[in-house]
């Protein structure tokens, strides 16, 4: 069973939710019984959502949207920065595609936050951001370089200049210290680009880089990442904190996410008619349990109901029947899975009018 409710955050909105969970609750018992789930059953998968409804410190504690997963093995709930409409789905298997926004569409990215004294990587989304332990990765200069090098290095220091993240360099007492120090710099960078690639290498995702000015040249010069953005974050990364990361970096890779999504919808246009794009419901599907979907649009709040019979045909139907589930979400999945991209976006926002849009690999 898969529960969506919107949520507030403070005031009347936030102790409506037990309120909006009760209904939820009494609608899920209506579909359960018609699906002949026998009462001590039925008690037993709701009883730990049931006992979310008058808990008044859960609903003082929420997000935009709370997402609740029950199934036999028990319950998972997940407060998320996300609207969502009321919705109650009892399937075979979860219901994820309000989620979806989340992970795709916008897209991820990566923030890596450089310092000659720390190394962070962070996973971002356009509403999350998850910081990333990187074990094959130094994470100091002191990793890279001899103790007498460290040495060296503990007489060189930063003074800030005039403008806002910029920084001057000096030097003090070594002949040729500026050369020495970009060079083990860069060689310092190589090792992190190097740690970087079993991490980066899965999904053509963005890769941010912070950092005090002078080092964002000398780490393009190190790095291999072929989707490495030309902008960075400017200023001393150790003093933000991965939320505040996030936000800088999120501007940055915007416009590249809507430029791909554009793109795709290009794609879809170009291609329909062709037999390489389609927004036909059974055709979308069994293209993607095919793994022949390259990249799908398809509308958020919207369900189409129907199942897949044992011939293999798909059924569709006007409205919700007992064993049905919205196949949108199905077909969302299954092209996840096979390494599709997924743009889960409002009704308005799918190319061509209907309630999905695919473009097909082949």
């Amino acid at each position: 069973m898969s529960i969506f409710l919107p949520t507030g955050r403070a005031g009347p909105a936030a102790r409506e939710g037990g309120i909006r969970l009760k209904n939820l609750l009494r609608e899920a018992e209506e579909q359960l019984v018609a699906l002949g789930m026998r009462a001590p059953q039925i008690q037993d998968l709701l009883a730990p959502a049931r006992s979310l409804v008058g808990d008044s410190l859960f609903w003082s504690y929420q997000s935009d949207g709370l997402a609740l997963f029950l199934s036999p093995e028990g319950m998972r709930k997940w407060r998320l920065p996300l609207r969502f409409e009321e919705l109650v789905m009892v399937a075979d298997r979860f219901h994820v595609k309000p989620l979806l926004s989340l992970f795709t569409g916008d897209g991820r990215f990566y923030v890596l936050a450089l310092s000659q004294n720390q190394v962070r990587l962070l996973l971002g989304t356009r509403h999350s951001v998850t910081e990333v332990p990187v074990e094959e990765v130094p994470t100091a200069l002191a990793d890279v370089l001899r103790p007498d090098l460290v040495q060296k290095h503990l007489q060189f220091r930063t003074a800030a200049s005039s403008g806002p993240g910029k920084q001057a360099v000096a030097y003090h007492g070594h002949g040729g210290a500026d050369a020495g120090h970009k060079d083990d710099i860069v060689r310092f960078f190589r090792r992190v680009d190097e740690g970087l690639r079993s991490y980066l290498t899965s999904e053509p995702a963005p890769l941010v880089v912070a950092g005090v000015d002078y080092l964002l040249p000398l780490y393009r010069e190190a790095s291999s990442h072929p989707h490495l953005v030309n902008e960075g974050v400017t200023g001393n990364p150790d003093r933000l904190t991965p939320e505040e990361l996030h936000a800088q970096a999120w501007a940055l890779v915007q416009p590249h996410f809507h430029r791909a999504q554009q793109e795709a919808a290009d794609r879809f246009a170009a291609r329909l008619g062709t037999g390489l794009a389609s927004a036909q419901l059974p055709e979308v599907l069994r293209a993607a349990r095919e793994g022949r979907v390259e990249v799908l649009f398809v509308a958020v709040g919207v369900q189409r109901w129907g199942r897949i019979a044992s011939t293999g045909e798909v059924e569709v139907h006007d409205s919700l029947q007992p064993g049905d589930q919205d196949l949108l979400d199905l077909i969302a999945v299954e092209t996840l899975v096979r390494k599709g991209t997924v743009y889960a976006v409002s009704p308005d926002r799918v190319p061509g009018g209907a309630d999905l849009a695919a473009v097909f690999r082949y």
